[in-house]
């Protein structure tokens, strides 16, 4: 009866779509270019992380929502059972975590993968802590409570997924790229009169 494991739970049901979805994407972006699509499927990759951006904000309000509730009138929870079971959820967690880490700096749709499990990683140790100070004090709001910390920091780690998703679907300039620098290094060239 424990929210924030409920919301781990809910969050790890989750992952199961987000990670299909990136695997599908990352199969998609390989194939070629085609005459109706000329650029080729690269961008299926940056939709799924915006997707997978958004589907961790739409989890974080319905954790607050029902947080919202339990507030007020917090139930009983099972706290030795919940901290058993959000232990299991945490090794594998930690081991999808390992699974991913080496491809989740260079690509969007494996960083939003990424972002999933980490955040996961983080609920299951909420519902640790949270089952902890409810076996020990019996004070049943520490459950809303950390669920509504675990909804933050959800939202704090997929802001980054969502902006950056969204700043290369429009096609802004990437980080790290001066775009004066680019235009007087290649106006340098003998023969360029003009880069626009």
């Amino acid at each position: 009866n424990s929210l924030a494991l409920l919301s781990d739970a809910g969050h790890m049901l989750s992952d199961i779509g987000a990670l299909g979805l990136s695997l599908f994407a990352f199969r998609v972006a390989k194939r070629p270019a085609t005459h109706h699509s000329t650029y080729g499927y690269h961008r299926v990759e940056i939709l799924a992380a915006l997707f997978n951006g958004l589907t961790l904000w739409l989890i974080v309000g319905v954790i607050f929502t029902s947080a919202c509730y339990r507030l007020s009138n917090p139930p009983a929870v099972e706290s030795s059972g919940m901290i058993v079971v959000a232990i299991l959820g945490l090794l594998v967690n930690i081991a999808a975590a390992a699974i991913l880490h080496s491809g989740h700096h260079h690509n969007l749709n494996m960083r939003g993968a990424f972002l999933h499990v980490m955040s996961d990683a983080v609920g299951s140790v909420g519902a640790i802590a949270a089952g902890a100070i409810m076996l020990t004090t019996g004070w049943y709001v520490a459950d809303p409570l950390i669920s509504v910390f675990i909804g933050a920091l959800i939202l704090y780690s997929s802001w980054s997924l969502i902006k950056d998703s969204l700043s290369v679907l429009m096609q802004s300039v990437p980080k790290g790229i001066q775009l004066d620098e680019v235009r007087q290094t290649i106006e340098a060239v003998d023969g360029v009169n003009k880069v626009h």
